[in-house]
């Protein structure tokens, strides 16, 4: 017997039952079809499968489906809006800021949040606010890039 789980996922409310050990990041991959979430490691060291819940950055392995009843949760999926891709987005197709991909969506994630308010942000603090987040193709430069890109157009 399983537990029902409501939630408000890329502005959509839904109702799913799941085993009380159900990850967030199962939840949305293989009970919504929300593959854009990856799971890269299972331990939490990659970032891959950054969502945010309530607003805030999270790595969705690490919480139980039961933990986000009745949050709003948006995916890589629900960034963009009537088609057009998010500001962030954009700067990372603009400046190449991918190679393999796997790791973007959790990178995209994680930057909306991290320069939220901040257009004018340091490739410091870029460097260390994205350190949760591990990329196995890129030596991180295009990335940075992108995100300062990203910052700027967000903040316009």
């Amino acid at each position: 017997m399983g537990i029902t789980v409501s939630l408000t996922v890329n502005g959509q409310s839904v109702s799913r039952e799941v085993e009380a050990r159900t990850l967030l990041v199962e939840l949305l991959r293989d009970h919504l079809g929300l593959t854009g979430t990856h799971v890269g490691c299972d331990t939490s060291q990659c970032g891959a499968c950054v969502v945010h819940v309530g607003g805030r950055s999270v790595k969705s392995c690490t919480v139980l489906a039961v933990q986000a009843e009745g949050a709003e949760v948006t995916t890589i999926e629900g960034l963009a809006r009537n088609g057009n891709l998010h500001p962030m987005q954009e700067a990372f197709r603009d400046n190449h800021g991918l190679q393999c991909g796997f790791c973007t969506p959790g990178m995209v994630m994680s930057a909306v949040e991290l320069v939220r308010g901040r257009p004018n942000i340091s490739e410091a603090e870029v460097r260390h606010g994205l350190d949760g987040n591990l990329c196995r193709c890129t030596g991180y430069h295009n990335i940075v890039k992108a995100v300062m890109a990203g910052a700027k157009a967000m903040g316009a």
